[in-house]
């Protein structure tokens, strides 16, 4: 039987900092949702399906005006997520077993390329876990509550975290699984901002790191979404 592997894409953010109305991941990019670049991109790729998690109040939506519109056939469904990302990650993954291997991906990343998602996919399976990052390009510091510098790490041990991040899936249930039952009992969670902390938290494991792109950022701010525009000019 051949491997299946799942990309669980995030649609589910505000972007409070874009000053819009629109959520940014449907903000226009090039004449197109800034989402759909994330999912034709796994549409293109080897990934065997997709589950997009957006909001409880767009799924119509994404049904109707991206997923359909532009053939996302490997959309095998869209679901609602939570209120926290970790709460919009663990419906995804609920959604998506039975598969071997889960690739999660911020929707506000459309410039993701084939090569960051075969890299993915070549290496998870050898780690079992590995996240794409990228080494930072400044000195950082470390800051106290008055903002009074208090310590510099190496810089070449410091990288910027980026998606997918990717797992076996029952690695990554079971991580998600511990989290869910520490959260039940009250235990504060709100320190966990990426799935990869889920697994060194609540599984004693490590992560591997690989390479993504510089040009594979985040859509957060409107000049975020000049700069992608350009990049993905470039590309095409």
């Amino acid at each position: 039987m051949a491997t299946k592997f799942t990309a669980i894409v995030l649609s589910a953010g505000s972007g409070k900092r874009m000053n819009s109305e629109t959520p940014k991941q449907y903000l226009p990019l090039l004449g197109k949702p800034v989402i759909y670049y994330s999912l034709k991109a796994f549409q293109d790729s080897p990934v065997t399906d997709i589950i997009l998690v957006t909001g409880a109040d767009e799924v119509d939506y994404c049904l109707s005006n991206i997923v359909k519109p532009y053939g996302l056939t490997k959309v095998r469904a869209i679901v609602p997520g939570g209120r926290e990302r970790y709460d919009s990650v663990y419906e995804g993954l609920k959604a998506a077993g039975p598969t071997d291997y889960v690739l999660i991906h911020d929707g506000a990343r459309p410039v993701l390329t084939m090569e960051i998602i075969n890299r993915s996919i070549n290496m998870v399976q050898l780690e079992r876990s590995c996240v794409v990052g990228m080494p930072v390009k400044d000195t950082i510091r470390i800051v106290d509550a008055k903002r009074h510098a208090t310590g510099t790490p190496e810089r070449s041990t410091v990288w910027q975290m980026q998606t997918p991040q990717s797992f076996s899936f029952p690695y990554i249930m079971e991580a998600y699984g511990k989290m869910k039952q520490s959260a039940a009992k009250g235990e504060d969670v709100s320190y966990i901002t990426d799935d990869a902390m889920v697994v060194e938290h609540f599984m004693n494991g490590s992560v591997k790191m690989i390479e993504g792109s510089y040009r594979n950022l985040k859509i957060t701010t409107p000049e975020d979404l000049k700069i992608a525009e350009e990049f993905l000019k470039r590309r095409e």
